[in-house]
């Protein structure tokens, strides 16, 4: 996917958000599949707030740790439920911030060039190696082992099965061919000209990915990630993560 001359045109929409009196640094803690949106709604937000984004993009297992351990987060942004679960269970989340925004789909992926023919999920049985990202752990993996598992497909594939440490570095490996295939997000195989889709989970058949939003309870500007929270479900970022190939929820609450 090219987003060339897209920024500008975002950033000629007049949002009205109420600048603050001092700009702030908000820290977002957010999947590494959201990066390239995510750095384009920067640019807009930033504009139009005063406020500076200071992302943190990693795997959302380990961006939920470091905020158990009391890592300054503003906002936290993570691929699935499951982490923002533990978080709330904690008392680690501002009670009525939590929202899912944005859900996704899965792809298989293969090199661009040289890469293997996928006609169906059934051939990963036969391929050198699957990239996934870590299955027990990272949203991406999890995702993938879960669609697997439904097609009695994990058994089998397990074996053959590479863990990384994020979707992104999932991507990577296939990219620099130390993998034969990989299953990412579609959102993260439309930005790379490296890898190939060979085969796309139809929403219909694969897992239930939401990507939710939430304040941490000791978040050192609450105030500024709320309008930043408020930005993101805004139709100028929704928008954005559209053309990026996500899916939006409507900013549904929990």
């Amino acid at each position: 996917m090219r987003t060339s001359g897209v920024t500008g045109g975002i950033l000629s929409l007049s949002i009205a958000f109420s600048l603050p009196l001092r700009a702030d640094d908000v820290g977002v803690f957010a999947a590494a599949s959201l990066t390239d949106a995510l750095k384009e709604v920067a640019a807009a937000y930033e504009k139009s707030s005063g406020d500076r984004l200071v992302f943190n993009l990693g795997a959302s297992d380990m961006l939920a740790r470091l905020i158990r351990e009391g890592a300054p987060a503003d906002l936290f942004f993570p691929a699935d439920e499951a982490q923002m679960d533990g978080l709330e269970r904690a008392g680690l989340l501002l009670p009525g911030t939590r929202r899912s925004l944005l859900s996704n789909t899965l792809v298989i992926v293969v090199p661009a060039e040289g890469g293997p023919t996928i006609a169906s999920p059934r051939d990963l049985a036969s391929v050198r190696a699957l990239a996934l990202a870590e299955p027990r752990s990272v949203p991406a993996g999890v995702y993938a082992k879960q669609y697997l598992r439904k097609l009695g497909l994990w058994d089998a594939i397990a074996p053959r099965v590479i863990p990384t440490e994020s979707v992104r570095a999932c991507l990577a490996a296939v990219e620099a061919g130390n993998a034969d295939a990989g299953i990412v997000y579609r959102t993260d195989a439309l930005v790379s000209r490296r890898v190939r889709i060979a085969f796309s989970v139809p929403a219909a058949d694969g897992p239930d990915i939401s990507y939710p939003i939430a304040i941490p309870k000791d978040a050192p500007h609450a105030a500024a990630a709320r309008r930043l929270a408020a930005f993101l479900a805004s139709e100028p970022a929704r928008a954005v993560f559209v053309r990026y190939g996500f899916l939006v929820r409507e900013g549904r609450g929990r």
